[in-house]
């Protein structure tokens, strides 16, 4: 696509402004790190345009905590306090409103995570948020602790304006069918091939 110029021009009925500005489906999975950290780079371009922003990570322990979090969670105040950007959620399994369970076995996570899957859907037909990133989802769904075709129904059906970025390996190949953007993370080199661990300020 040089100079950002689509390759084929769609025969859909639609203006190049219209096309332009549909709501997109976006997946970023594959075995090399860098998914979330890209979905948050979108994240925070649509905090800066005032879009609602919903994030829900799909991980067993509240206690698992990345510098985003307390990025965007800072971001929201500075919206509440000022106007500025957009509104911000952060909500992860095991802490707020619905993933409560800090422990527990794998039913447990099963359960906890389809019902935190129900509150996006939810959101989603009620268009709480403009952009959405649903990180480490494609695991649950890979686990098979939710349903893939009410995801990706419920995914290419929603109302509104509403973008949704989707992260984590093993990306279902309905859901890669079903996304507008897909991109796979190929490792080409690491640290930790030469036996150094993750460390603040990268990873987390």
């Amino acid at each position: 696509m040089p100079q950002g110029q689509p390759t084929e021009v769609p025969k859909d009925g639609l203006t190049t402004r219209q096309r332009r500005n549909r709501p997109l489906l976006m997946l970023h999975t594959g075995e090399m790190k860098g998914k979330s950290t890209s979905a948050f780079g979108m994240a925070l371009r649509g905090w800066n345009q005032g879009w609602d922003i919903g994030v829900f990570q799909f991980v067993k322990s509240a206690k698992w905590k990345v510098g985003e979090e307390s990025a965007f969670k800072a971001l929201g105040r500075l919206h509440d306090e000022t106007g500025e950007g957009g509104a911000v959620e952060w909500h992860k399994m095991g802490e707020g409103w619905s993933w409560t369970r800090k422990q527990g076995t794998e039913d447990d996570h099963a359960t906890a995570a389809l019902e935190g899957w129900q509150e996006i859907s939810r959101r989603l037909r009620s268009e709480r948020h403009g952009f959405y990133v649903l990180d480490e989802f494609t695991y649950p769904l890979h686990w098979g602790w939710i349903d893939v075709d009410e995801v990706v129904d419920t995914l290419v059906n929603r109302p509104g304006h509403q973008h949704v970025v989707i992260t984590g390996r093993y990306a279902p190949d309905k859901l890669i069918a079903a996304a507008d953007l897909v991109v796979e993370m190929t490792k080409v080199k690491h640290p930790m091939d030469a036996g150094q661990k993750g460390q603040r300020g990268i990873e987390w």
